[in-house]
């Protein structure tokens, strides 16, 4: 049985319905994990726009798998949330200079855009973030190389996240049209590899700065995507996403795909500043997607 360090997942609907997520720990008080992509600033949590701190919004808590392995994660509920609503949910897949233990590295990117009060406010939704942990990968493939292959078998955290996702989905009051899934660099790769994996799931993706295997796109060519690069990435060669955009292309899909012309690795900045971003994301729904 599925089991969490503070209660199973399947009481998870109980806590929910309280608004009492309890946590795990208290956040720790050590900054961010140093990033090991290149040309990054190095930065402590973002702030949101309201007076609250980044990691007051997202709870800490911890899952522990079928296979007693665990995998930390964020989570911040939605504004305002009813109990007896379904709501969205977002999953972030973070970058490898996130990996580690301490659960709150993982709030450095993208997290304080997504709990920007107004934006709350307009789309009241779920926030995943999960922590891989240190060396472990979103999907185990060699980023070094110019192309790759879906690995056979998910990867440790990968199987665990759709462990956690799916209790969520049993539980805590998920609008299952409309699962969401982005990330950045390997959550660039972890995305795409979710998506080919598990090709019904999802609303929409948005992989950003990642690569995937070409040969799985028809499994998942009518899902919206929308995929960002910088043109000067010197980390992730750009061809790993213009060659997925192009496959889906040949066999029908029509995925979005904005290339950055000046933009090095951090790609995800921009977009997830960018308030158009938001306003695709959240108007797609999974039964609009065609099998």
């Amino acid at each position: 049985m599925k089991k969490s360090t503070i209660s199973s997942p399947r009481m998870i609907g109980a806590l929910v319905a309280a608004i009492a997520f309890p946590t795990i720990h208290a956040a720790q008080a050590q900054t961010s994990t140093p990033s090991q992509n290149q040309n990054q600033t190095v930065q402590t949590p973002a702030q949101t726009t309201s007076a609250a701190p980044i990691e007051s919004l997202y709870e800490p808590r911890e899952y522990v798998g079928a296979n007693n392995q665990s995998l930390k994660y964020r989570l911040l509920k939605p504004y305002q949330y009813s109990f007896g609503k379904k709501y969205p949910l977002v999953i972030f897949l973070h970058g490898a200079g996130e990996r580690g233990s301490d659960n709150l590295s993982t709030l450095k990117h993208a997290a304080a855009d997504f709990a920007d009060d107004a934006r709350r406010k307009e789309f009241p939704a779920y926030v995943l973030i999960p922590q891989c942990p240190k060396d472990k990968k979103w999907s185990e493939v060699d980023w070094s190389k110019e192309s790759s292959e879906l690995p056979d078998q998910a990867s440790d955290s990968m199987q665990l996240l759709k462990e956690l996702v799916d209790e969520m989905v049993e539980n805590a009051g998920v609008d299952t049209e409309r699962i969401y899934i982005t990330g950045l660099s390997m959550g660039g790769y972890g995305t795409w590899d979710a998506i080919a994996r598990y090709p019904n799931f999802f609303a929409a993706a948005a992989p950003i700065c990642g690569g995937g295997d070409p040969k799985t796109v028809e499994r998942f060519r009518n899902l919206p995507i929308w995929c960002f690069h910088g043109a000067k990435d010197p980390v992730v060669k750009v061809i790993r996403s213009q060659e997925m955009i192009e496959a889906l292309k040949k066999v029908g899909g029509n995925p979005r795909y904005t290339e950055y012309p000046d933009l090095q690795h951090d790609s995800w900045t921009v977009t997830y500043k960018n308030p158009e971003f938001y306003t695709w994301l959240f108007a797609q729904r999974k039964s609009s997607v065609s099998e």
